[in-house]
């Protein structure tokens, strides 16, 4: 009997992003759709991975019942992604910093949602969960621009001033000339059986 190789298939509802992974990988396949409402049958499906998606959804567990729905008995889930609201910056003014990092966060559809994929795959009928948390510590110079996307919808949506947010940037290149800048982002990383 021939055993057909497992094959990974994207989904993301943006069309930007679709157009982004085909020109990326040409030959893979992908869908146009939401994590709420996945173009898959019922029981098709061996995996499902979620790679910093949760946290953008209103509702999780709507995309966590789609999983269930389309994952067959046994099979695998993984859900990955950032704890938005405790992410760790070194900076002179700490409160300005924790200001910018809670502005941020707000501004997702459930920003915390890291601290609830356990219960999340426990409400959805899955077994076996598990949940890990791993944490990246960024150093390089290159990783500011993470920062700017940080400061620039916090100050957008008015939780603080442009001036402040200016200065806190400034502060941050200063760091990374000296060899000083740190940030670090908790991970949780969960994973269930069907």
């Amino acid at each position: 009997m021939l055993k057909v190789p497992p094959r990974a298939v994207g989904v993301d509802p943006r069309p930007r992003m679709m157009a982004a992974a085909r020109e990326r990988w040409p030959e893979a396949e992908f869908r146009e759709a939401g994590a709420e409402d996945l173009p898959f049958a019922d029981g098709s499906v061996r995996g499902y991975r979620a790679d910093k998606v949760v946290h953008v959804l209103q509702e999780p567990g709507r995309a966590v019942a789609e999983a269930r729905r389309v994952l067959c008995p046994g099979g695998r889930i993984a859900l990955v992604g950032q704890v938005w609201g405790a992410i760790m910056i070194d900076s002179d003014d700490a409160a300005f910093t924790r200001t910018i990092v809670h502005a941020r966060a707000d501004l997702l559809g459930t920003p915390r949602a890291g601290r609830q994929y356990r219960s999340l795959l426990l409400a959805g009928g899955f077994d076996d969960v598990t949940v890990e948390a791993h944490t990246s510590v960024f150093t390089d110079p290159a990783t500011l621009s993470l920062l700017a996307r940080l400061a620039e919808p916090a100050c957008a949506g008015g939780a603080v001033g442009r001036d402040q947010a200016d200065e806190w940037l400034a502060e941050q290149r200063r760091r990374a000339e000296a060899g000083r800048l740190l940030i670090a982002i908790p991970f949780f990383v969960a994973s269930a059986s069907a």
